[in-house]
């Protein structure tokens, strides 16, 4: 139980796929305009991050393994994560149309997010078993909404500011996001994993 605690810990704050890792940046710049879509963002990836890990899990441990298929655990992972997608856009499109049309051409990016099949990866070098890596999935899921919303609330806050011109729009973008990513890695080494 405590090693569940711990990559949870890990993967959603101190070692946080978008501000630690820098993986997943393009939705993280893209949809954080506005807490609404990014909160819906968060939790499509949330799930797909979570599905992912559960079944490429799966497929290493019971296809490509066994059969000395490792080689394609690229593919295999990538189809995986495009599946997930594909139901999620699906899923959107039907039960929320404002939200499916404020995430635009984002939500069937979530299948080039590189922060999925990063955690694709890192959970085979890692060597979790099942249960650490649906944990894994679910808690770097939940690191990136956080990162997200927390982004989108501040880009919130700045249309009120008074910006210089030559830093509104990216470029007060990027040095907000530098200045996370400065202060999660404040959090780096007082959890592993």
């Amino acid at each position: 139980m405590r090693e569940l605690v711990l990559i949870f810990l890990a993967a959603s704050i101190t070692n946080n796929f978008v501000l630690t890792y820098f993986l997943g940046i393009c939705p993280f710049i893209g949809v954080s305009n506005k807490i609404d879509s990014s909160i819906g963002l968060g939790i499509a990836t949330t799930f797909v991050m979570t599905m992912a890990a559960t079944f490429t899990w799966l497929i290493y441990h019971y296809v490509l393994l066994p059969y000395d298929l490792v080689f394609l655990q690229y593919v295999a992972f990538i189809i995986v994560i495009a599946s997930f997608v594909q139901f999620v856009e699906m899923f959107i499109k039907k039960m929320s149309p404002p939200l499916y049309r404020a995430l635009g051409i984002f939500l069937p990016l979530i299948t080039t997010n590189c922060a999925i099949l990063g955690l694709t990866l890192f959970m085979v070098l890692r060597d979790y078993n099942f249960l650490e890596s649906v944990v894994f999935g679910f808690s770097a899921g939940i690191g990136f909404t956080l990162a997200l919303v927390i982004m989108a609330g501040i880009r919130e806050e700045l249309a009120f500011a008074d910006i210089p011109e030559p830093l509104k729009g990216a470029g007060i973008t990027l040095v907000v996001a530098g200045m996370l990513a400065l202060a999660f890695m404040g959090f780096g080494g007082l959890i592993s994993g």
